[in-house]
């Protein structure tokens, strides 16, 4: 029987806290959050690799160096609603279940966020509002967000998501250009968001967060 406690304790100890991620909350909630769980079933014995773990669809739950490192960059609070774009099978969302009051789950696949929430309730997760549609249109009947977290790369952020986010908010995302990214906080002031670099990332590009072509006639 695989003994996903030693690798949950592995991967924090070798893939997160090397990358400067040591915030308790952050650390907390890794060792104790079950990504065996939130992983599809054929994939179950790499739920722990340093990789993405695809999901099918151009779809992944972000590798847990990359994903850790968001969160630290993002500085979540216990007081913070946070909206969690593209949420996937739910691991994301349970991870910052631990750290924040309360989560939203966005997802536009039901039978991920069916299968997520399935798992939130196993694992007695009571602080996440699993959301069914578009991931670019976000899930403004919620907000709006303290934090904002994509869980996959954007090429342009739609104004639908930088509405949603508070005045004073902070937002997460993975710019692609080409093969290479780069993760960027984003903090809200007069209605405007101001962007700094985090770290360098890679992932696929969320659908509808591609940058969009514009036609000359």
């Amino acid at each position: 029987m695989t003994d996903f406690t030693t690798r949950r304790r592995m991967m924090v100890d070798t893939q997160v806290r090397p990358s400067d991620v040591t915030e308790f909350p952050i650390i907390n909630a890794m060792l104790t959050t079950p990504r065996e769980a939130y992983v599809p079933r054929e994939r179950i014995e790499a739920a722990y690799a340093d990789a993405h773990m695809d999901l099918g669809d151009g779809r992944v739950v972000l590798e847990p160096r990359l994903f850790a490192k968001m969160l630290d960059a993002l500085n979540l609070t216990n007081q913070d609603l946070v909206l969690d774009i593209g949420a996937g099978l739910g691991y994301s969302s349970a991870v910052m279940a631990c750290i924040c009051e309360a989560v939203v789950a966005l997802e536009d696949d039901s039978e991920r966020a069916q299968e997520a929430q399935a798992q939130w309730g196993d694992h007695g997760v009571d602080n996440v509002i699993s959301q069914v549609g578009e991931l670019a249109a976000g899930a403004a009947e919620h907000g709006p967000y303290d934090a904002i977290i994509l869980q996959g790369g954007v090429q342009e952020l739609p104004d639908a998501i930088a509405d949603q986010l508070k005045e004073h908010g902070r937002i997460a995302a993975l710019f692609m250009e080409g093969a290479v990214g780069t993760v960027r906080i984003g903090h809200k002031l007069d209605g405007v968001i101001n962007w700094r670099f985090a770290f360098n990332g890679t992932a696929p590009v969320l659908p509808g967060f591609e940058k969009q072509v514009a036609f000359a006639l």
